[in-house]
């Protein structure tokens, strides 16, 4: 009988959630719900120099505002260093490990020597057989792990496959410092066991440590989880992420104006197909993934499939939700607090009206509220240079001729569009002659909803308010 899934997260608080960090925890996350599995989160804080409190809070905002939520507390690793230790000297006991004496100017020697010779620093040793009788005094030792030194240790990774790697090219790493902390490769393989993990998904830089992990493992007579290495994530023209391309934290795209449903199905096709399938549901995602169907080379980060896709998800979102989660992004936006203040109930029934048109021309909630901020802004509207360039001109003497019909008119949108029509015929113009004066000065911009419905949306008094403004 298998065990049930339980997979992990564990970041280190060094920083924000970037995001191939955040597609990590997508992974580990979708595997281990749709497997009725359990994800755990784990903090790797063991570098006191570098974690910090704030790194830990944007690691936790950012998965929650992901939706990926995790079993248990979070797990810290510093927390657990006297388990740690206490393992190392169980390999100790097991002669799977020994205290080495080397002095800092040793180490550095041997690194020089190494790297006159065109190859990477490397540990010689000296230390793995020698008695303790031998221990100079006043020198704290570390503790070493007594790596096999022939043969192979092999990972049968589910996503890279079969990774061989000759033992004699991996040395004796140090478990535990001269001040008695343990290393990162000590403590994961503790952890892991005692969390019960038995799916490690991660990032492929990580293959290394699994092969040194795995030898723990079974110095141990610990069972090995099953591995999966994921690939990195590259910009879109081929180089490695960097800033230019997106790595920025998860808290950039919240602030950028993606929806966390978006997100989560642009990471999952970061490295991962289903089919020919580019869009699809989170709960479809979790019925779907797997560990087959991750590619092995680089995904590519393309900010321009991210905005279409978040489009299409703006589009598909009802109204009242949509107008929920724009509301909740307000004060993550520069200037959004200011809307928000006036987001009154006036304004917001405003804003349900016009919001099938506004949803339509954006791909972002940035754009989605730069487009509705026309629905509270004071008077006199500002303009911006289009709606500008629109009313030189014959565009306000076409307001100040059109005013007195619209004064007349019932206020409604199909009403108001018959008027205007009428009005046009009569003097022999276009629709569009009277309706983008009518937009710019309603809106301040050259884009909106269908001008009939920003009318009507606004309101008699607002809007013939607005247009009187620019009718001069």
């Amino acid at each position: 009988m298998s065990l049930p899934v339980v997979t992990r997260f564990a970041p280190s608080p060094t920083g924000f959630l970037h995001i191939g960090g955040a597609r990590t925890a997508l992974f580990n996350w979708a595997y281990a719900r749709g497997h009725g599995g359990r994800m755990l989160l784990r903090i790797e804080d063991t570098d006191r120099q570098r974690s910090t409190e704030p790194a830990i809070q944007a690691i936790l905002e950012g998965l929650q505002w992901l939706g990926l939520d995790w079993d248990g507390e979070p797990l810290s690793q510093f927390a657990r260093a006297a388990r740690h230790r206490a393992i190392a000297e169980e390999l100790l006991r097991r002669g799977r490990a020994y205290r080495c004496y080397c002095t800092a100017e040793e180490l550095e020697e041997m690194r020089e020597r190494a790297a006159a010779a065109g190859l990477p620093p490397r540990y010689d040793g000296r230390w793995r057989d020698r008695p303790e009788s031998e221990a100079p005094e006043g020198v704290a030792p570390a503790i070493r792990f007594k790596a096999p030194s022939e043969g192979e240790t092999i990972i049968e990774d589910q996503v890279m496959g079969r990774v061989v790697f000759h033992n004699r090219e991996l040395d004796d790493l140090i478990i535990l410092r001269s001040d008695g902390t343990p290393t990162y490769n000590l403590a994961v393989v503790v952890d892991d066991h005692d969390m019960g993990v038995t799916h490690i998904i991660r990032g492929v830089d990580h293959l290394t440590n699994a092969a040194r992990q795995s030898q723990i493992y079974q110095a141990l007579d610990w069972p090995v989880p099953v591995m999966a290495h994921l690939p990195l994530i590259h910009g879109p023209d081929g180089a490695k992420l960097s800033k230019r391309h997106g790595a920025l934290g998860v808290d950039a795209y919240r602030a950028m104006g993606y929806l966390p449903a978006a997100m989560r199905n642009y990471l999952a096709r970061l490295g991962w197909s289903h089919g020919d399938d580019e869009i699809f549901s989170t709960e479809q995602l979790v019925r779907w993934f797997d560990l087959d169907h991750v590619g092995r080379s680089p995904a590519r980060f393309d900010f321009a499939k991210l905005e279409n896709l978040n489009g299409h998800y703006l589009r598909a979102t009802p109204d009242d939700q949509l107008i929920a989660a724009l509301v909740e992004f307000l004060p993550h936006a520069p200037g959004g607090a200011i809307m928000l203040a006036r987001l009154d109930a006036d304004a917001l029934a405003r804003l349900k009206r016009l919001m099938p048109g506004l949803k339509e021309r954006a791909k972002t909630l940035v754009e989605l509220m730069e487009s509705a901020r026309f629905l509270v802004a004071g008077r006199p509207l500002a303009m911006d240079d289009k709606a500008q360039a629109i009313l030189a001109g014959e565009g306000r003497q076409a307001l100040k001729a059109l005013l007195p019909v619209l004064e007349q008119a019932e206020w409604s949108a199909p009403a108001l569009e018959t008027a205007v029509k009428s009005f046009a015929e009569a003097r022999g113009l276009k629709l569009g002659k009277l309706a983008q004066p009518l937009r710019a000065a309603l809106t301040g911009s050259s884009t909106s909803p269908g001008i009939f419905d920003v009318l009507a949306a606004l309101g008699r008094q607002e809007s013939l308010s607005r247009i009187g403004d620019q009718a001069v």
